[in-house]
């Protein structure tokens, strides 16, 4: 019988959260698709002098979201639209269709991801994988102008 091998972590920090640091961040669509926001995360995180902690991001939109994806493949984020798209057709019939005929599908594709996200920050960086990337989903047809805010808790550099 071959017995799995034990999982492994680093023993436990703890850290006074002494910061709480915000910032709105305002991004241009084009249009559906995705936006990549990590660097300007990163910028954020810097410019508060995180060292640890936590950063969240809050996208105040309803049909717009959140998302870590794979950020070295674009197919990756092309496949993802048609995943929504399949989930979330125009041409299903919606009541609600004020403003087109995108106007419920782009809720529905909000609801479906998240319009939060958390990340740890360890010694002054986003704990991101390799191949992780923050976007903004972008689930209207037009341009908008859409508005994240992001706040950093923990311990900053004095």
């Amino acid at each position: 019988m071959i017995r799995p091998k034990p999982s492994s972590r680093s023993a436990p920090s703890t850290v006074s959260a002494s910061t709480i640091t915000s910032s709105l961040l305002a991004v241009q669509t084009r249009g559906t698709g995705f936006i990549d926001i990590t660097s300007e995360v990163a910028k954020f995180l810097r410019e508060a002098g995180a060292r640890e902690g936590v950063v969240t991001l809050f996208i105040r939109h309803t049909s717009a979201s959140l998302t870590i994806q794979e950020n070295a493949d674009p197919s990756v984020l092309q496949d993802l639209s048609t995943a929504l798209n399949r989930l979330a057709p125009e041409d299903a019939g919606w009541v609600h269709d004020t403003e087109g005929p995108d106007d419920m599908p782009a809720h529905i594709k909000t609801m479906l991801t998240s319009v939060s996200l958390q990340i740890p920050v360890l010694n002054g960086a986003m704990a991101l994988g390799t191949w992780q990337g923050i976007y903004v989903a972008e689930h209207r047809a037009r341009p908008h102008r859409r508005e994240i805010v992001l706040q950093f808790i923990g311990l900053a550099a004095q």
